[in-house]
């Protein structure tokens, strides 16, 4: 006869095989979707907390997310005052089912300044520099523009309706399932 505390086990470890499951289907598809964007929309404040949106081309390193940005943007001069920021990664509409449920990737990140005598500097402009070209090199070696490191703290990926999953952890590698729409409470898992 099997004991209360033998079936509550059983079904945890039901559980957690069925959230193993989930997180190696979905971190794949996370990942893939990463690189197919090109750019990525910033949400930023400036120091009266009035609210920015912009959009930075971007290329993933070994250490996160790196942006080029001038200090003459709005949003250059905003990550100057706050490492704070929202960053989206969103499908594009004509490759959409529907534009109400596009696909999309949001995390909140805190932005670091990378200095020209940083050997992070030379990895990020290498990054960028191999998915844009030469441009990022030639943006890169002007006074105004500065690189930024984004660092993903929690986010969120969204496949469509009824479709959101919590990520957490270092690089978002946990994942959980929103199981109350983007409002509701999910319990965590980590992949295996």
């Amino acid at each position: 006869m099997t004991t209360r505390i033998e079936q509550r086990i059983d079904e945890q470890q039901a559980e957690n095989h069925k959230q193993e499951r989930l997180a190696s289907k979905l971190l794949p598809e996370i990942n893939q979707f990463k690189h197919s964007r090109h750019t990525l929309q910033l949400a930023t404040c400036d120091q009266h907390g009035l609210p920015n949106a912009s959009y930075a081309p971007f290329a993933l390193a070994d250490k996160g997310f790196y942006i080029l940005v001038s200090d003459m943007a709005r949003h250059g001069m905003n990550l100057k005052q706050s490492s704070l920021v929202s960053v989206m990664l969103l499908e594009d509409e004509n490759e959409a089912k529907t534009v109400f449920a596009r696909k999309r990737l949001t995390f909140d990140a805190h932005a670091k300044c990378i200095g020209r005598d940083n050997p992070d500097f030379n990895l990020g402009v290498a990054a960028l520099t191999a998915r844009f070209g030469d441009m990022s090199a030639e943006l890169a070696a002007l006074a105004d523009f500065n690189l930024y490191q984004l660092r993903p703290q929690q986010g969120l990926y969204v496949k469509g309706f009824g479709q959101a999953f919590k990520l957490s952890g270092d690089e978002l590698l946990e994942v959980s399932w929103q199981n109350a729409g983007q409002h509701g409470v999910a319990q965590s898992l980590s992949p295996a």
